[in-house]
């Protein structure tokens, strides 16, 4: 399922990365990687913060749909 649909305070674990390379790049910069541990910290329409590896960053509700968990 795509990080949208996960609700807050839950954790999850990344299965999959969908996009293009550059995409895929940038966001595994950012800390998404397969296997690595994220949680929900606030979603306000369909935007995010979240938690990966104790760093708190916010991505909006496209790349959110491309990460899945």
């Amino acid at each position: 399922m795509p990080l949208t649909m996960v609700n807050v305070g839950e954790k999850k674990q990344v299965k999959k990365i969908n996009g293009k390379d550059d995409t895929k790049k940038f966001l595994a910069n950012l800390g998404f990687v397969e296997g690595s541990e994220i949680t929900v910290i606030s979603e306000i329409s369909g935007n995010m913060i979240v938690d990966v590896k104790s760093s708190r960053i916010a991505i909006d509700k496209k790349m959110a749909n491309r990460i899945m968990v």
